[in-house]
């Protein structure tokens, strides 16, 4: 999960560095460091905590330098401290680098170079490597070639940027498992673990794939494989705007983010509906749509959030098309032996195109022969390479570590893949027509819920000091419910539960009482009488209701303590405006609760390492 920056240039590489890694801080901040070549020596600086304490640390050092790498963890092995902050030194300094991953095999190689008189001062499985290449070097071979071979001895994953005193003119990048991207400038080149350091700087970036290494000079890139066969790279364009990452003026990028929903959701949906015909033009699968259609098995896997929308796609797939779908973890799936054919199809989601386990879950795939689609978010990443097709959900980047409007969005385009399949199987013209049109309201309709954000904040005020909530949801508002209860849990460290709400009688129900809300999603729908029972027994122990409901709902009222109003729309829909007000609750608790939301404690957006 860790961030990665690394610069070759004319300019000073310090606050290039400093203002990447803000950049990246999303991916790691348990600590912070840079390594600067100057003065034909290594200078390094490291802090514990936020890249704050690291910028802090080096205004008013003179620490100038052309030639740079930075990296901001998140901690696997070893505890969050200075020492073991990287970048990471051998024994005789001239060598540093920075790691994503998780190296397999450190300790048997770590035992071989101790016993070679390798002194090691930290605890991480990264330094390992400073010791391996500079032993390599010691036997004779040139850092490029120490690089190589020594890469070629590790087990496990890295995202690796290595710089040089003796070689002060190029940076190596190397990549397994961990992405890395080299920006393209005039006269400088830039290392990243994604796109977000270089906005402003360049537009022109190469992605490494797996098993390749980069020599970067100020000039020139030269990519060859770990097992040194030369490869032909292309260059592609990124488009983001600067504004796009960052705050623009709200308090957090979580906050931003879910305001942004209503244009996250057109964006997502633009030139996509086709409201004459009642269907959906989705190019990036529209040549392999028939394999989808006419799979005997679809398995949609993910990983937490985006695990939660692939629910929701399994009952939209199931309702509309008649397609029996099954939702895996990609966690789990990728260590079983899953019954796959070459009529099986899976469908992986994941924001950031990175996620180490839904990567795993999609080679597993291949290499049985399945078609695989993807649905991401980030243009170019790994997932959107590898997958035989795809749907990009447009919704911009998102910084906040956890998802708000990547979970709208992939709701929206599995709402949109359902349409399409359906459209050409069984459902009418006129039912197709009703899902654009109330797809197209969508928007407006989240912007409705979003103008009630003050009545959310004042419920947040009066529930901040529980210990615990349980979430309960029937049909396509139980993924709602996992849904709303993680967003809870992961920014305000409130335990939080979701269940489906009949299965509250199977045990949860013992839990209730006046210091357990419950939060019920509770808009109308053809099983909305037995949401109300649900109620009325969670009345009975004294639990406190917290209720989302359709507008115009008088009977609701008088059930709950507090109740939340959305617009009315059809049940396949509802749970891209019943979410919104469960993002806010979490967002306005935790912000009442003093947390860092936008960066909670163990946490990293991008989940690159298992």
């Amino acid at each position: 999960m860790c961030g990665i920056v690394g610069y070759i240039g004319e300019q000073n590489a310090t606050p290039l560095l400093i203002n990447g890694l803000k950049r990246l801080e999303y991916r790691g901040y348990d600590s912070a460091g840079i390594a600067i070549l100057q003065d034909h020596s290594i200078n390094i600086y490291k802090k514990v905590g936020k890249i704050k304490n690291l910028e802090d640390a080096v205004n008013g050092s003179e620490l100038t330098g052309s030639v740079g790498i930075g990296h901001t963890r998140w901690a696997t092995h070893g505890v969050p401290n200075e020492v073991n902050a990287h970048p990471h030194t051998g024994n005789s300094g001239a060598l540093a680098l920075v790691h994503n991953g998780i190296i397999e095999n450190y300790e048997t190689l770590k035992k071989e170079l101790q016993s070679k008189g390798h002194v090691f001062k930290t605890e991480t499985d990264s330094e390992t490597l400073c010791h391996l290449f500079e032993k390599l070097m010691e036997d004779g071979f040139d850092l490029v070639e120490a690089v190589r071979l020594g890469l070629s001895r590790v087990e496990g994953t890295f995202g690796l940027v290595i710089m040089s005193s003796n070689h002060p003119d190029m940076l190596i990048a190397a990549r397994r498992g961990s992405p890395l991207v080299i920006g393209l400038g005039k006269g400088e080149n830039f290392i990243a673990s994604d796109a977000a350091p270089l906005v402003g700087h360049t537009t022109d970036v190469v992605y490494l794939e797996d098993g390749e290494m980069a020599v970067v000079t100020k000039t020139e890139m030269n990519v060859k494989t770990i097992d040194d066969r030369p490869v032909n790279k292309s260059i592609v364009t990124i488009d983001t705007d600067l504004q796009e990452i960052e705050k623009s003026g709200y308090a957090h990028f979580m906050l931003k983010e879910i305001m942004e929903q209503p244009q996250t959701l057109e964006n997502t949906m633009r030139g996509r509906l086709l409201m004459q015909e009642g269907s959906a033009k989705l190019g990036g699968i529209g040549k392999d749509i028939e394999s989808l259609l006419y799979a005997r098995r679809v398995i949609i896997t993910a990983c937490g959030t985006s695990w939660h929308a692939a629910l929701i796609g399994e009952y939209m797939f199931e309702e509309l098309v008649g397609i029996p779908v099954e939702v895996e973890y990609a966690s789990e799936f990728r260590y079983r032996d899953p019954v796959l054919g070459n009529d099986s199809v899976v469908i992986a989601i994941s924001q950031s195109g990175e996620t180490a386990d839904t990567l795993a879950a999609i080679r597993e795939a291949k290499r049985k022969k399945c078609k695989v689609f993807g649905i991401c978010n980030v243009v170019g990443s790994t997932i959107a390479r590898e997958t035989d097709a795809g749907v990009y959900l447009h919704a911009g980047p998102e910084i906040g570590v956890a998802s708000t409007k990547a979970f709208t969005s992939q709701v929206t385009v599995l709402a949109l893949i359902a349409l399409v399949l359906g459209r050409m199987r069984s459902i009418s013209t006129a039912r197709g027509l009703e899902i654009c049109r109330e797809l197209a309201a969508i928007p407006d309709k989240v912007s409705q819920v979003l103008a009630n954000h003050e009545q959310i904040k004042e419920i947040a005020g009066e529930f901040k000091d529980m210990r615990n909530f349980l979430y309960l949801g029937r049909g396509y508002n139980f993924p709602v419910a996992l849904e709303g209860a993680l967003k809870l849990k992961e920014i305000s460290y409130i335990h939080a539960e979701g269940y489906p709400a009949a299965e509250m009688k199977h045990g949860p129900i013992a839990l209730i009482d006046k210091d357990m809300p419950v939060v019920f999603i509770a808009t109308r729908d053809s099983i909305y009488d037995k949401v109300i029972s649900n109620i009325e027994e969670v009345r009975a122990r004294k639990g406190k209701v917290i209720a989302i409901a359709t507008e115009g709902d008088k009977e609701i009222s008088k059930r709950a303590d507090r109740v939340i109003f959305v617009p009315p729309t059809l049940d396949m829909l509802k749970p891209l405006i019943n979410i919104i007000p469960l993002q806010l609750l979490a967002y306005y608790i935790a912000v009442s609760r003093g947390c860092d939301v936008d960066q909670p404690r163990n946490l990293a957006k991008s989940v690159t390492v298992e």
